[in-house]
C-alpha cells in the first residue's frame, strides 16, 4: 500500500464500503486478509483456524460498515474486530497441545512428483530451525494472550502503537507494559531453553 496516497482513509472509499460497493470490499481484502492470517496465526491458531477467523473479521466488518465512524484507520478497525475474534475463539475451543499437519508439512516441503520443494541446506540447519521453532511456539504459548497479540501486532505485522492501542482498546502505557512483559517473558524462556541469538 502506498503511504503516500491512502485510499482506504479517504471518505469516498468509507462511502463505497457502506454502499456495500464490491470492488471497494474487494480492494480491502485484498490488502488485509495477508495481514489478518499471520497476525490470527501468530496469536496461536492453527492455520485453517487462522483463515476462518479473519474470514469471520471481514463477514463482522462488512455486516458493522455502518457503524464504523471513520474515526481511526480502517485498518485499526479491522484489527480490533480481528483481536475480539480470536479472544472468542480462544474461550470457544479447549487448550490442545498444536501438533504438526503432517500433510501441510509434506506439500510445503515437496512437489507434486515426489521431490524437494526447496532441497534442504542441512539435515543440522533443518533440525536446529525446526526446533527455534518449537520452542519460540512454546516460549509463545507462555505468555498472556494480549502479550503476545501486542508483539505479534508490532514485531511481526509492524503496526505502529497508536493502531495496536486502538484495536486493542488499551492506553499507551498499557501496550508499553504488555511488550515489555512479552518480550521479557519471551526471552527468559528461550534463554532457559538455551535458544539466543548470539553465538
Amino acid at each position: 500500500m502506498d503511504s503516500s496516497h491512502d485510499i482506504f482513509a479517504e471518505p469516498v472509499f468509507l462511502d463505497r464500503l457502506r454502499a456495500r460497493d464490491e470492488d471497494a470490499l474487494h480492494q480491502l481484502v485484498q490488502a488485509y486478509l495477508p495481514q489478518l492470517i499471520r497476525t490470527a496465526r501468530g496469536a496461536g491458531l492453527p492455520t485453517q483456524d487462522a483463515e476462518d477467523t479473519a474470514q469471520e473479521t471481514f463477514i463482522t466488518c462488512f455486516e458493522k460498515i455502518d457503524g464504523f465512524a471513520g474515526r481511526s484507520h480502517v485498518r485499526t478497525w479491522i484489527f480490533g474486530i480481528l483481536y475480539r475474534k480470536i479472544l472468542e475463539q480462544r474461550r470457544s475451543s479447549a487448550r490442545s497441545e498444536r501438533q504438526d499437519d503432517i500433510d501441510e508439512l509434506m506439500e510445503s516441503r515437496f512437489r507434486t512428483d515426489g521431490f524437494w520443494a526447496t532441497p534442504p541446506e542441512s539435515a543440522d540447519t533443518d533440525l536446529y530451525l525446526a526446533q527455534v521453532r518449537r520452542h519460540l511456539q512454546d516460549c509463545l504459548d507462555g505468555v498472556t494472550t494480549d502479550q503476545r497479540l501486542a508483539f505479534v501486532m508490532r514485531e511481526v505485522e509492524g503496526m505502529d502503537s497508536g493502531e495496536i492501542c486502538s484495536a486493542l482498546d488499551i492506553g499507551r502505557s498499557n501496550l508499553g507494559v504488555l511488550l515489555y512483559r512479552g518480550r521479557n517473558k519471551l526471552r527468559e524462556c528461550l534463554e532457559r531453553r538455551s535458544v539466543t541469538g548470539r553465538e
